[in-house]
């Protein structure tokens, strides 16, 4: 039987490690190893302490919820997670941030869709993941390993507009100015309105929202989304 502090030794690796490879050692490791070696690191680290948290997560004892979690809470939750799925879905076309091979993204001349939301709609996609799963489901492993994705993916987004001002500094600072951090600040400022969104969004952000709570039900044990009451 595994503990809940192998768990938070695991994601504190996982997290630690990221941080560390993507910001303060990337710069020396590209230089020692080229481009695609410290992809190939980086990929190793991440998948071994990555698998490390999952099996921590796995062994560890599920400890008494600090809440229960009605029927309300558990319709907040679906229709969330649903515009979480719509944000990730979106995010993969057309997307400054993604990796590039060293070239600069493509920039929409102006913020539709998901990025007039946040100009990091995939981060937000798992941090309200991460959100989701403590509400529901508020034991004390569940929520060290939310917690981590959540810290990796909302601190990892601010670290990354820091890099892109310097690495892109004809681009990103004016993609910056039509775009929000904050979900929705950008809309209220008036510097984005909501709209544009395409099929593959909304279409593919349903589909996966769908599919993605029916199987939370064989693989965990634990029905989720509109299978929560069906």
């Amino acid at each position: 039987m595994g503990s809940t502090s192998a768990v938070a030794a695991a994601a504190v690796a996982f997290v630690g490690s990221h941080f560390l490879l993507s910001h303060p050692l990337r710069g020396r490791l590209v230089r020692a190893i080229g481009e695609v070696g410290f992809l190939g690191v980086y990929s190793v680290v991440a998948l071994v302490t990555f698998g490390w948290l999952i099996v921590a997560y796995l062994h560890a004892p599920v400890t008494a919820p600090l809440w229960a979690a009605g029927d309300v809470l558990w319709a907040v939750v679906t229709l969330v997670m649903l515009i979480a799925s719509i944000l990730l879905m979106g995010s993969l076309i057309r997307n400054p941030a993604l990796p590039t091979g060293g070239q600069p993204g493509p920039f929409p001349e102006t913020a539709l869709g998901v990025f007039a939301v946040t100009r990091h709609p995939m981060m937000w996609a798992f941090a309200l993941w991460g959100l989701c799963h403590v509400a529901v489901f508020p034991v004390t492993k569940n929520i060290i390993l939310a917690a981590a994705i959540i810290f990796l993916a909302l601190v990892g987004a601010a670290l990354q507009d820091r890099k892109k001002e310097q690495l892109q500094p004809d681009l990103w600072p004016a993609w910056e100015s039509k775009t929000s951090y904050l979900p929705f600040a950008a809309i209220a400022a008036g510097r984005a309105r909501l709209a544009g969104f395409g099929s593959h969004a909304l279409l593919g952000g349903l589909v996966v929202w769908l599919v993605a709570t029916w199987a939370h039900g064989p693989l965990t044990g634990w029905a989720a989304g509109i299978w929560h009451w069906l």
